[in-house]
C-alpha cells in the first residue's frame, strides 16, 4: 500500500533524499512557509446539527455517533493530520454502543473544510479546541465531557491544553504527535527548514517510503479511493505540524488533567524515544494523573487496526468509569523504563 494514499505525515523522510543533494541550488530562492489566514468575519460560535461556525465565521464539519440510550459521557474527537472526522467511525460505532456519544469535527484545512490543503496555523487549530468545548459544556450541560486527539490530533489538545485550561473530564491521546526536532536526525531539521524557505508550497508524497501505519490493509485501501483524505502535502503544512509537535512536547511539561495515553509498540510513524519522553513528562509534571498502555501488535492507526477491538475496550472503559483494565505486560512506564535502559 503506497503511503501517499495514506493521511499520515510522515513524509518528512523523503525531504531527506531530494532536497540535501539539491542544497546548493534551494538556498538561492526565497521563500515562506504560507499559514492561510482566518477569515476575519466576526461572528458568535454556534453549533448545529452537521457544522460549527467559529467565531470568525468559518464553518467546521461534524459528524456524530449519538449515544445509544442515556448519554453517560461524550467524547470530543480530533483528528490527525491529512484525515477527516471519519477517521472516527470505528470508534463512533463503538463507544455509541456503551452510552457515549462521540461527535468528531473536520479541523481547519482537512476534509471537507474551506481552503483544505493549506495550513492555517497552530494557535488556530487551538481556539478552534477552545470553542468547541465550550459549545459542547453548554450544549451537555453536565454531562462529563472529554477529548480524544489521535496524532495530530492530541499535539492540538496537548499544546491547547497547556495555554488555557478546558472545562473536561479527561483526555485520550492515541499516539499522539510529538516528533520533535530535538528528537528528529539532524539532517531531516536542515532538509525541510530549506524545503519551507523555498518551495513551500510543493506537494510530496511518500512514494518510495516503507513505511506501515497499520495492519488493517482492507482499511488503507478505503483510506486511498476517499477523496477527502488528502494523499499529497505541501512542504509548508509538514513545516506547520513540525512547529505543533515541538510546541505539544515543550506543553507536556506542564499539562493538567487526568490523561490516558495509548501507544502501539509496532507504530513506525511516531517513534518510541519522544514517545516515551512524552510518558516522562506527563508523569512528572505535577499537574497530570496519568495512565498509559502500551500494544504489543498495536501499529500507529490503533483505533483502526486489526486488534482495535482491545483498544476501544480500553478506552471505553476509561471514559465510563476511569479504570484502566488494559492487558498483561501493556504498562508504558514499564516500556518507556526498558526502552531507556532502566529495568
Amino acid at each position: 500500500m503506497p503511503v501517499n494514499r495514506l493521511p499520515l505525515f510522515s513524509r518528512l523522510a523523503i525531504l531527506c533524499r531530494h532536497l540535501l543533494l539539491a542544497a546548493t541550488l534551494l538556498v538561492t530562492a526565497c521563500a515562506d512557509p504560507y499559514v492561510h489566514p482566518s477569515n476575519g468575519d466576526q461572528a458568535i460560535p454556534l453549533l448545529k446539527t452537521s457544522f460549527a461556525r467559529m467565531e470568525d465565521s468559518y464553518r467546521l464539519p461534524l459528524l456524530r455517533w449519538k449515544a445509544i440510550g442515556d448519554t453517560r459521557a461524550v467524547v470530543l474527537s480530533l483528528h490527525g493530520l491529512n484525515d477527516y472526522g471519519f477517521a472516527f467511525d470505528s470508534l463512533g460505532n463503538y463507544l455509541s454502543n456503551h452510552g457515549i456519544t462521540v461527535i468528531a469535527y473536520d479541523q481547519r484545512g482537512f476534509g471537507r473544510t474551506d481552503a483544505a490543503g493549506l495550513w492555517h496555523g497552530s494557535e488556530r487549530l487551538g481556539t478552534d479546541l477552545v470553542s468547541m468545548t465550550k459549545l459542547l459544556r453548554d450544549h451537555y450541560g453536565n454531562v462529563p465531557l472529554f477529548l480524544l486527539g489521535e496524532s495530530m490530533g492530541g499535539a492540538v489538545i496537548l499544546t491547547t491544553l497547556a495555554a488555557k485550561p478546558l472545562d473536561v473530564d479527561g483526555i485520550v491521546l492515541v499516539a499522539p504527535a510529538v516528533w520533535s526536532r530535538d528528537s528528529m536526525p539532524y539532517y531531516q531539521r536542515i532538509a525541510l527548514w530549506l524545503a519551507a524557505h523555498t518551495i513551500p508550497a510543493k506537494q510530496l508524497t511518500g512514494d518510495g517510503l516503507d513505511i506501515k501505519p497499520s495492519d488493517n490493509i482492507d482499511m488503507l485501501k478505503a483510506l486511498g479511493r476517499d477523496e477527502l483524505v488528502i494523499k499529497a502535502t505541501r512542504v509548508d503544512v509538514l513545516y506547520g505540524i513540525s512547529n505543533l509537535m515541538d510546541s505539544a512536547m515543550l506543553a507536556s511539561e506542564h499539562t493538567p488533567g487526568n490523561i490516558l495515553l495509548l501507544y502501539g509498540e509496532k507504530d513506525e510513524i511516531i517513534p518510541a524515544i519522544p514517545t516515551c519522553e512524552l510518558v516522562e513528562n506527563l508523569s512528572h509534571n505535577g499537574a497530570t494523573q496519568l495512565s498509559a498502555i502500551i500494544y504489543e501488535d498495536g501499529y500507529h492507526m490503533l483505533t483502526r487496526d486489526l486488534q482495535a477491538d482491545i483498544v476501544l475496550e480500553d478506552i471505553a472503559a476509561w471514559v465510563a468509569e476511569q479504570s484502566l483494565p488494559g492487558q498483561p505486560g501493556s504498562d508504558m512506564l514499564v516500556y518507556c523504563a526498558k526502552l531507556n535502559g532502566q529495568d
